[in-house]
């Protein structure tokens, strides 16, 4: 093999099958690892940002679809990885792109799909898939290398757990605590305890950038545990599965409310949802990608916003409306719907009038996507300084 075989080898193809619960089936080329997966089959509409959306952990146990037609253009590297691993169950594309075309790129999407052990295909109608899951919704697949014959992997498939009543936070949350101080050998200016039920690197980054030393915490983390680290405030991570299923989130999370500023972010906005005595409830397709509208109804402002979230909160089930776009909760005070999807209505915020606490369904992080949003890390920062103020504060010594 000379040298120009080396940098670029040969992709490894072979046959592939990708079919949903209801028979509906493509067949393609292997891009990944050998077997067979199984997941929910999803979309994301990004037209970049593909190697966030394979290592982000609220992708475990889907299999994502991009609707883009060509992926793998600029290849793969250490620093954009939003966890230590790809994610996804598995992966579809369009056209996977033969070899990378970037300085920033240390690997390409075939061998980092292979070396994960993660099944992809290429050479599939995307946007029939697309359309497809947009008319009937988000639905359990399989794709396969070795299962070819479609009744055989549709039968397999049939035998497969849904979304609804998955708890995954578990699966992806960290296995012991650990600590991000702010960068530069800036000085700590108020400690944060994130409970992480999928958190993304991008998000820790953006809390230490506010001057945050970041406790993170695994999901199982209780109300006491949080309290031991004396924090100033608290944030909700995001995260894969049924935001029902988080009991022990929703547990710690409602004891905090009130002593403890909280901040969510999509998971973490369902599980404030649920702690402020609301329901969730699955979408029928989900919101997945960038660019999507959102309006801000403090001041009418449209949001361009990244997205990954497949349930959302029922506005309805918050409380006794008491106007437009407030509720009165049992015990919680009002909480407002501060922020709406342009698309379909579904919300993509909450705010307590009564409580420091807020959150937003969305991804201010915006890895990948738009910028909009990363205000919204200085309003926690802001929430925590003014209840420090009212409080008094904790200690911030630095170190863990």
């Amino acid at each position: 093999m000379n040298e120009q075989e080396r940098a670029h080898p040969t992709p490894h193809t072979g046959p592939a099958l990708l079919v949903l619960e209801d028979g509906t089936h493509f067949r393609g080329v292997s891009i990944g690892a050998d077997g067979t997966v199984f997941g929910e089959a999803v979309f994301n509409t990004g037209m970049s940002g593909y190697q966030e959306t394979l290592s982000d952990p609220s992708y475990r146990r889907q299999i994502v679809a991009m609707t883009a037609p060509h992926i793998g253009n600029y290849g793969m590297n250490a620093d954009d990885m939003e966890s230590d691993r790809i994610q996804v169950a598995g992966f579809v594309v369009r056209e996977a792109a033969r070899r990378p075309s970037s300085w920033r790129s240390e690997q390409d999407l075939r061998s980092a799909l292979r070396e994960a052990g993660v099944v992809g295909i290429e050479g599939v109608d995307t946007r029939r898939l697309t359309r497809h899951l947009r008319d009937r919704g988000a639905m359990r697949a399989a794709i396969s290398t070795e299962v070819l014959d479609l009744d055989a992997l549709v039968a397999q498939v049939a035998d497969t757990p849904g979304m609804v009543g998955a708890e995954l936070a578990s699966e992806v949350t960290t296995a012991s605590p650990y600590v991000v101080a702010p960068g530069g050998g800036a000085p700590v200016r108020y400690r944060i305890a994130a409970i992480d039920f999928g958190i993304k690197r991008s998000i820790v980054r953006n809390l230490a950038e506010q001057g945050a030393e970041v406790h993170v915490l695994p999901s199982s983390a209780t109300a006491d545990e949080v309290r031991a680290l004396e924090p100033d405030g608290v944030f909700l991570s995001p995260g894969p599965g049924d935001p029902a299923t988080v009991a022990t989130g929703i547990a710690t999370t409602s004891a905090l409310l009130g002593e403890l500023p909280v901040f969510g972010i999509c998971l973490g906005s369902q599980l404030l949802g649920q702690a402020l005595g609301a329901e969730t409830y699955k979408l029928t397709f989900g919101h997945r990608g960038v660019n999507q509208p959102v309006l801000r109804r403090a001041d009418g402002v449209v949001e361009i916003t990244s997205h990954n979230h497949g349930f959302a909160v029922r506005a309805s089930s918050i409380g006794e409306q008491v106007d437009e776009h407030a509720f009165e909760t049992a015990g919680h005070g009002v909480v407002v719907v501060s922020h709406v999807n342009l698309n379909d209505d579904v919300v993509e915020g909450l705010t307590a009038r009564d409580l420091p606490a807020f959150s937003i369904q969305y991804h201010p992080e915006a890895a990948p996507g738009p910028s909009d949003a990363r205000y919204l890390f200085e309003r926690f920062t802001e929430l925590v300084e003014g209840h420090r103020t009212r409080h008094g504060a904790r200690s911030t010594g630095g170190g863990s």
